[in-house]
């Protein structure tokens, strides 16, 4: 299904069309081929700092930022900023994700629809409002299997630069 929809959505956040929830692009470095890599992902803005979780477990795009913690964010419109990413434990992680969704209330119908253990990307959680978990037990154990980033800009590099690393 990604496949699918991700070209779409790189090119509705290249030409600043909305998408439905705070999507950018991450460019990384592939681990292996050393090609840049592009994919569409949910971003948040939480006191001044930009996270992006790995929704999906261990995707290649987490894959690459573990290999190489420099990336480029594209904002919908173009605007583009380097970045340092920074992986944080599962504790940390989820601290900050029940702190990102602590004050929206708690979605029963998610938890009707898809059960007590599916978990929406933090970014879809964002834009709905919504959170499932009420203990910080929850967060933990959701960001064990789902990676969270903190994206470190790059003050003083080259924005608009299409390089990575």
């Amino acid at each position: 299904m990604l496949r699918l929809v991700n070209p779409l959505l790189r090119r509705l956040i290249s030409a600043g069309l909305p998408t439905g929830a705070p999507n950018v692009l991450l460019t990384t470095r592939g681990r292996r081929s050393g090609k840049l890599r592009t994919v569409p992902v949910g971003m948040v803005d939480l006191d001044g700092h930009w996270f992006v979780q790995g929704s999906y477990g261990q995707t290649g795009w987490v894959a690459n930022l573990r290999v190489d913690a420099e990336a480029l964010v594209t904002h919908p419109g173009g605007r583009q900023v380097r970045v340092h990413a920074v992986e944080l434990t599962p504790e940390e992680a989820g601290a900050v994700l029940r702190r990102a969704l602590q004050r929206y209330r708690r979605s029963r119908v998610l938890r009707a629809l898809f059960g007590p253990h599916f978990r929406p990307p933090i970014g879809v959680m964002w834009t709905l409002r919504s959170r499932v978990d009420d203990r910080l037990d929850d967060y933990i154990a959701a960001a064990r299997h789902n990676p969270l980033f903190d994206l470190q800009p790059k003050y003083g590099a080259e924005e608009g630069e299409g390089r990575v690393g």
